[in-house]
């Protein structure tokens, strides 16, 4: 346990440079953005010694070190602006989009990771037969499909054609459960098979590796049922390899949610950037997009510290 604790702690420090560069980087990217702050903040109707008094007020004429540097020290106070008129606080936009996007990115592993166990065992239990040939080009398939135009044919088949879902739009889960998953079904899965079909294909090299291995044949000769010797040490040790791709695939599944939520009207984070990037608003883009990047930085946190537990080496070596 102390070794996982030390290397936990390791990670940790690691996320410090990490998000220095990334705020240094969004910081920098939107400061070349042609729109003006004191024209956000201001209306079309100030004058422009209005405007340079707003822009001498809020340092906008600072060299952009001195502005990193206090942007830096409002970003610690929680504190990253507020929007284009009607004004309000940027951090309260995205602590009322955030949830729904958190809301659909969970729904979405939960079902990737799902499909992903199911075809990826099932390839491997069945290599090189009928059922591995059909899962990989499915799983092909599935890699090459963006998430967005699985969203439009799902809206096209399941909620225009035959009804069975919203084409669009969100229910809170307080008003209906039921109406919640209805509203989230579409859009998850449309995020979810993309990563469930890549992660597909790791699971099944893994399990065909660990099905080859002296262990299992020892096992099995020994009397143990094949379905013990899997689920308790054939999945479990594959699974170390798959769990560490899905951190990596957390980003496109953060990115494929921004999308698809604009598709299916979801009131997330998507619709929240594209709403920014239309209203020509830098301060909102740049607290979203440092929203999104800091919340994968945290989950692929996430994923490494269960991979430190999942990893039996690393437990041996406690």
């Amino acid at each position: 346990m102390a070794t996982i604790l030390r290397m936990t702690a390791g990670r940790l420090l690691t996320l410090v440079p990490m998000v220095l560069g990334i705020t240094l980087f969004v910081f920098v990217l939107l400061r070349f953005s042609p729109t003006d702050p004191a024209y956000n903040a201001l209306g079309e109707g100030a004058s422009p010694e209005a405007r340079a008094a707003y822009a001498a007020e809020q340092g906008l004429d600072d060299p952009l070190a001195v502005r990193y540097v206090r942007f830096l020290g409002d970003l610690v106070r929680g504190d990253l602006g507020v929007t284009a008129p009607p004004s309000r606080p940027v951090t309260d936009a995205i602590g009322t989009a955030f949830p729904l996007t958190l809301q659909l990115t969970v729904l979405g592993v939960v079902l990737g990771v799902l499909c992903a166990l199911v075809l990826g065992v099932t390839a491997a239990l069945f290599r090189d037969r009928w059922p591995d040939q059909a899962i990989r080009v499915v799983s092909m398939a599935g890699v090459a499909m963006p998430s967005f135009w699985l969203g439009i044919l799902l809206i096209q088949q399941f909620a225009v054609k035959l009804g069975w879902f919203p084409t669009g739009g969100y229910t809170n889960p307080a008003d209906s459960v039921g109406g919640w998953l209805r509203s989230l079904t579409l859009p998850a899965i449309a995020i979810a098979f993309p990563v469930g079909s890549l992660l597909a294909r790791v699971v099944r090299t893994s399990m065909v590796e660990e099905l080859d291995r002296d262990y299992v044949r020892t096992a099995v000769g020994g009397g143990l049922p094949p379905v013990v010797v899997i689920g308790r040490n054939v999945l479990r040790n594959a699974l170390i390899t798959p769990l560490t791709v899905l951190g990596l695939q957390i980003g496109y599944l953060l990115s494929g949610a921004v999308v698809v939520e604009a598709i299916f009207g979801l009131p997330g984070l998507g619709t929240l950037i594209m709403q920014g990037v239309t209203a020509g608003d830098p301060a909102l883009v740049q607290g979203v997009v440092l929203g999104i990047a800091l919340t994968f930085l945290v989950v692929n946190l996430l994923v490494d510290v269960l991979y430190l537990f999942a990893n039996p080496r690393l437990r041996g070596a406690t």
